[in-house]
């Protein structure tokens, strides 16, 4: 049974993985996002490896003793912050999504809210790809499944797009790692892409690409439409 957009919201919290001493859960939700702000800026520039929790501490303006009540260890503090681009990814997909009607503005929504999150979360985006390795294997998959499930956010789309004709038949799930890539390469390249372009035309201009190798000539008619409004609305 495929889940909804509320069900994967709901889903995978942090909590069930990274135990808090505090039962204030607006204090809790706080103070982990100022260790995780300081976390990805010290993992960016030293490496895991070579940041302590001592420093993260001192980073988040908080004393090294309070911290473990938020966070029992550094793996911990890892898995918060990937998990707060993930949890981004959840919060702003929907809302984008969601305020079209056809399948097509939907996907270009989805892709355009997962790049702006990107985009938010550039150190933490690269960090995922360089540390979720150093987590333990329960937290690993932890994250693997998260992302699979936010994943389904696209993958509705890229079905609904399919189903209406827009597209010709691909593998959905793989189709949506080309979209997922192509987002998280903003990030990963941007020391390069940020002196070619800037976000939004690289946005547009891979949105193109991509979909001048899906679509249908139903679903090219659909595309065309769409920039011309793009364009009157400018």
């Amino acid at each position: 049974m495929r889940k909804s957009i509320q069900d994967v919201q709901a889903a995978n919290s942090p909590s069930d993985l990274v135990e808090s001493q505090t039962d204030d859960a607006g204090l809790v939700q706080r103070r982990r996002a100022q260790i995780v702000q300081a976390a990805v800026k010290l993992f960016s520039e030293q490496g895991f490896y070579k940041t302590t929790v001592q420093q993260i501490a001192a980073q988040a303006e908080i004393s090294h003793g309070l911290i473990y009540h938020y966070a029992r260890t550094k793996e911990d503090i890892l898995l918060l912050a990937l998990v707060s681009v993930l949890e981004g990814y959840k919060r702003e997909l929907p809302l984008a999504i969601e305020q079209h009607q056809d399948p097509l503005d939907r996907l270009l929504a989805g892709v355009r809210a997962y790049c702006d999150v990107v985009d938010r979360s550039r150190e933490a985006t690269v960090l995922a790809y360089r540390s979720t390795k150093s987590l333990p294997e329960r937290q690993r998959q932890h994250i693997k499944q998260l992302e699979i499930e936010t994943n389904q956010l696209i993958e509705e789309c890229v079905q609904a797009c399919i189903d209406a004709g827009y597209f010709r038949q691909v593998d959905v799930a793989l189709t949506v790692y080309h979209f997922v890539n192509f987002a998280h390469a903003w990030a990963l390249k941007h020391w390069r892409l940020a002196t070619l372009t800037d976000k939004e035309a690289y946005i547009r201009d891979g949105f193109d690409f991509f979909l001048r190798a899906l679509v249908t000539p139903k679903g090219w008619r659909r595309y065309q439409k769409l920039a011309e409004i793009s364009t009157t609305a400018k």
